[in-house]
């Protein structure tokens, strides 16, 4: 008898439908599986039948043949032995096909028949609702990450034998209830705030104006000048997630396999900070299956990169050109996808190797060429995506013991949700929603300079040997300072203090 048990394939963020056929004839037993499925799929013979006669069921003896349609696609993981065996039970009269022709069917089975979590339930449902489905049934892990996804009734099960059960009518499932992303979001914190860093103000205001328009920082200071508590503070002065901001993040980290199943949805703004020991591979994504890598899991959040020029040359090259269009394209030799990578990037180094290039208490022991060595780990392409290069000195003494009460991240945050709304109105007609990524038509349109802040800006660009590219991104940081003031029009100051903080340019690389 053949028998035809709908299931769903994921090719990076997009979802197809695949069918599980199952023909079982007369014939010396036996199981075979095709449809271009890999090692984990083929493996699912053991699997399936264990789960089969563990959950009080009959496996039959029989020749067995099953094909995962379409036979051309690639098909990896465990997320088919579900619909596997309830293919093999209604080609043998255990489970009714009537029924189970009304569902689609994902998880993966333990040899006790237990019904376990698997990866990419999100992108799945999503596909799955665009093309038409509306009852699907899946593991009760991923109920959470589930009940987001409006349109859909989604059925949760434990084990192979409750959903045969449910399939004969004899147990009834009720479907998932749908949350509201507002019940989660207001659910989390997080213990870093600004009011607890003490002094860097220069460091703070930079780090606001990056907030506000979605610049990439690069901070360079001495050890122990507080740049990594500066950048673990910075998100928490970035705009809430939207749940259609939400909805894509959490994608890409359920195809990941690094999604909190008791939340089921990501709810803060992602802070990926991969060690420099990286490799390419785990910052860029790949693999057989082409994952995602650190690059794409910042989507939407924040890459930090702790003594960038620690990281390979080949690693931090590759960053170019997400920081430029927002996406990264991973390229196998069996698949190739493009993963959205929208991230701010907050960068940090030292001057030099040992740290005090420049330094007034402490004596730098490095020689030029060493100096010259290190600091040319960043190639000039780079820097140019790279809008605020900041300065962070040591903090003093006075700062430290300093009983003043510093400004906190909300009150911050204030500022930067304005600056941000004044964005959005500019760009309600257009697909890109901050200054940073503004193109050369709307630098034209929202970045005009006055006689006096051309002239400030032919100066800085003769004296600091700029680039076309450092030039556009000044404009872009001077239009955000602009938006924190309130102001229509870019006025001299915003121009000025957006040329600072490229004059490092000038004293590190030229």
């Amino acid at each position: 008898m053949l028998s035809i048990i709908k299931s769903y394939g994921l090719q990076g963020l997009d979802g197809y439908v695949v069918n599980a056929e199952i023909d079982i004839n007369q014939g010396l037993p036996g199981y075979d599986i095709v449809g271009l499925v890999g090692t984990a799929i083929k493996e699912s013979k053991e699997r399936v039948r264990s789960a089969i006669k563990n959950s009080g069921l009959s496996y039959p003896i029989n020749k067995i043949t099953i094909n995962l349609a379409p036979a051309n696609t690639k098909k990896e993981g465990a997320i088919y032995d579900l619909p596997i065996a309830l293919g093999i039970l209604s080609a043998t009269n255990q489970v009714s096909l009537e029924n189970a022709k009304q569902f689609m069917f994902l998880g993966e089975l333990s040899l006790n028949g237990d019904v376990k979590k698997i990866n990419g339930v999100l992108p799945i449902l999503i596909s799955a609702r665009m093309q038409g489905f509306t009852n699907i049934v899946l593991p009760y892990e991923n109920k959470e990450e589930a009940s987001y996804i409006e349109g859909l009734k989604i059925y949760p099960v434990k084990t192979l034998s409750e959903t045969v059960r449910f399939l004969n009518n004899e147990l009834k499932i009720e479907s998932l209830n749908l949350k509201t992303f507002e019940q989660v979001i207001n659910n989390n914190f997080t213990n870093y705030d600004f009011k607890n860093v003490k002094g860097q103000s220069n460091a703070k205001r930079a780090l606001e104006i990056a907030a506000a328009g979605g610049h990439n920082v690069l901070m360079i200071g001495p050890p122990g000048s507080g740049k990594t508590l500066l950048a673990k503070c910075f998100p928490t002065i970035l705009p809430k997630l939207t749940f259609n901001e939400a909805l894509e993040v959490t994608k890409i980290h359920s195809v990941a396999g690094v999604l909190d199943s008791s939340v089921g949805i990501v709810c803060l703004r992602p802070f990926r900070a991969p060690h420099h020991t990286a490799t390419t591979l785990a910052l860029t994504g790949g693999g057989r299956n082409a994952k995602p890598g650190e690059i794409s899991l910042a989507h939407n959040g924040v890459l930090f990169l702790d003594e960038m020029p620690e990281y390979s040359r080949h690693s931090i090259e590759t960053l170019r050109q997400p920081l430029e269009d927002g996406v990264i394209t991973v390229s196998r030799v069996e698949n190739s996808v493009e993963y959205p990578a929208n991230f701010t990037l907050i960068a940090s180094m030292n001057p030099c190797p040992c740290g005090n290039f420049g330094n007034k208490e402490k004596e730098c022991k490095c020689t030029p060429q060493q100096i010259h060595k290190y600091l040319n780990k960043l190639s000039g392409p780079l820097m140019d995506r790279i809008d605020i290069h900041l300065e962070v000195d040591n903090v003093k003494f006075t700062d430290l013991t300093n009983q003043t009460e510093e400004e906190s991240s909300e009150s911050i945050k204030v500022r930067v949700d304005l600056a941000r709304a004044i964005q959005l109105k500019r760009f309600s007609s257009d697909k890109n929603y901050s200054n940073a990524k503004m193109n050369d038509v709307q630098l034209k349109k929202y970045c005009k300079l006055n006689k006096s802040g051309e002239e400030i800006l032919k100066m800085a660009f003769d004296n600091l040997h700029l680039s076309a590219r450092a030039y556009s991104r000044i404009l872009k940081v001077a239009r955000t300072i602009a938006d924190l003031d309130a102001s229509e029009n870019i006025l001299d100051e915003h121009l000025i203090e957006a040329i600072s903080y490229r004059s490092l340019d000038n004293k590190y690389w030229n």
